[in-house]
């Protein structure tokens, strides 16, 4: 019966002429371990891509028709406050109802 020790890489088992020992390396298990990981990650993310298609609706926006969203209009809640006092271009504007707090 081989016995493995995880802690050590090492395999041990009976053979012909005493116990044999096969060793492992610290990087190669570590390289398989990762290696691993990616492929069970990447074959369970990729289920999940398939279910979530053909559970949503399409929904792309056609990109030869206008976009219909509405443009942001400022209220007379809002004044403008100069961001670079050598460019009075460069403003944004602020709400003025703003608590102190």
């Amino acid at each position: 019966m081989a016995v493995p020790s995880y802690t050590y890489l090492k395999l041990k088992l009976p053979g012909p002429n005493g116990v044999i020992i096969v060793s492992g390396s610290f990087e190669q298990a570590y390289v398989s371990s990762r290696e691993y990981f990616d492929l069970a990650t990447t074959a369970a993310n990729s289920a999940e891509l398939g279910q979530l298609r053909a559970t949503t609706p399409e929904c792309c926006p056609d990109p030869g028709k206008p976009n219909q969203a509405p443009a942001f209009v400022s209220t007379d809640e809002t004044k403008s406050i100069m961001v670079n006092d050598t460019d009075p271009a460069k403003t944004v504007r602020v709400g003025s109802q703003l608590s102190a707090k």
